[in-house]
């Protein structure tokens, strides 16, 4: 599917948008309501990769295909080690095949799990016999990917003893490890994160609970985009305001820190507490020529990111990025070269990105998502500024299945081509 894109800013004034559930928060909590039947879920989020484990976590004998999604990949692969009687071939996508998954596999085969490679040593698709794992200290890397801690963090509750995690190196993504953390807590399990250790006891069974999903932050981010994309000015009359829910101030998400990024790109925030929405509005502010930021605990904000100072003719310099290597496609490179097809000067390295203050956009451009639903997600807003078609735009399913259809409530010229025949 293609979505063509005419250039135009908001015919809307005032939008209302209501964002599903947190992925991240959908599929922690459905690990643990797994383990344990009376956690009741509300808002989960309606992803792909959330509907791909609910499916997972269904399956106790056979193959479990998690296609595209890597957190299905690394929390299903912890889950199912320590899940007795289970016997699991777990497989993905051909690029879910070339994403390491080797150290987590080597921390739970220290714990005594039953692991064996199928194809390539270090990747999946995995062989796993679900056994009880008697160990209770583990040492994993924690400079590579905050999901392989999260997964260890979350089946620890099924080992006899609990797990007590060393944590060796620069911790990335440490609000994810702390969302689990605060998960665990709100279900009743109390676990202990300090320095580089983290200890999450055993849990035979825990008090009936209801737990309501926050809506995502990651998903609020295009819609930031949106409005410091626009050219509409801060006068109240003429200003657009976006109202999206349900999202709190105190959010357990990082990505919340998105309120503080864009007040310097020209959104303000507003939360009703009472309500749990957010209002974004532009305000009178003096763009700075760049920006300079560390992303090492909100990675999934550097697309977004990007392409809003690519947009505002400002420069940016995104830090702390080296997980980005190893998502749905390479995002640094994926980056540079669209950004490049519109008249971007970028560098990349391999934890990095710099873009240079331009104030030339090319138009008429085709965007390639290269399978990576945040490629399609982050690009989307550059409609404000010149014409796009986005091939394979079918891939913000994996994250927000709804999203063009949000775009379309805005008033922005958008026309979806089905090419199957």
């Amino acid at each position: 599917m293609k979505a063509i894109l005419k250039r135009g800013n908001f015919p809307q004034k005032k939008i209302k948008i209501n964002i599903s559930g947190s992925k991240s928060e959908s599929n922690r909590l459905l690990i643990l309501q797994a383990q344990f039947p009376n956690i009741s879920i509300k808002n989960l989020s309606k992803s792909d990769d959330t509907v791909v484990l609910q499916k997972g976590l269904k399956t106790k004998n056979g193959i479990v295909n998690v296609h595209h999604a890597g957190t299905a990949m690394r929390f299903l692969t912890a889950y199912f080690a320590a899940k007795e009687g289970a016997e699991i071939t777990l497989t993905g996508s051909q690029r879910m095949q070339e994403r390491p998954i080797g150290i987590l596999v080597d921390a739970l085969k220290s714990l005594g799990a039953d692991i064996e490679y199928l194809k390539n040593e270090g990747f999946p698709p995995l062989k796993i016999i679900g056994k009880k794992l008697q160990k209770s200290e583990v040492k994993i890397k924690a400079d590579v990917s905050s999901q392989y801690i999260s997964a260890l963090m979350l089946m620890a509750p099924l080992l006899p003893n609990g797990l007590k995690i060393f944590l060796e190196g620069k911790t990335t993504s440490v609000p994810y490890i702390e969302m689990t953390l605060s998960l665990l807590k709100n279900v009743g399990i109390k676990g202990n994160f300090n320095k580089n250790e983290i200890t999450i006891p055993s849990a035979k069974k825990i008090d009936d609970s209801t737990l309501i999903v926050e809506s995502d932050w990651s998903s609020a981010s295009y819609f930031y985009s949106l409005v410091a994309l626009s050219n509409l000015s801060a006068n109240e009359d003429e200003n657009c305001k976006i109202t999206l829910s349900s999202f709190l101030e105190d959010s357990l998400q990082g990505d919340v820190a998105l309120a503080q990024i864009y007040d310097s790109l020209g959104v303000q925030t507003v939360f009703n507490t009472l309500a749990k929405t957010i209002t974004l509005s532009k305000k009178n502010t003096e763009l700075p020529d760049s920006v300079l930021l560390d992303l090492l605990n909100t990675p999934d904000l550097a697309q977004t990111i990007a392409v809003t100072c690519f947009g505002l003719g400002i420069g940016c310099k995104l830090t702390g990025l080296h997980t980005l290597k190893i998502k749905e496609t390479d995002r640094l490179l994926a980056l540079k070269n669209e950004l490049e097809k519109l008249g971007a000067k970028i560098q990349v390295d391999n934890k990095s990105l710099n873009l240079e203050k331009t104030s030339k956009i090319h138009f008429n451009k085709t965007i390639e998502t290269c399978q990576d639903h945040r490629m399609a997600l982050a690009f989307a807003p550059l409609a404000l500024k010149t014409n796009l078609t986005i091939n394979n735009a079918e891939v913000v399913s994996k994250s927000y299945p709804n999203f063009w259809k949000d775009i379309q409530r805005t008033g922005i010229g958008l026309m979806l081509m089905n090419l199957e025949s």
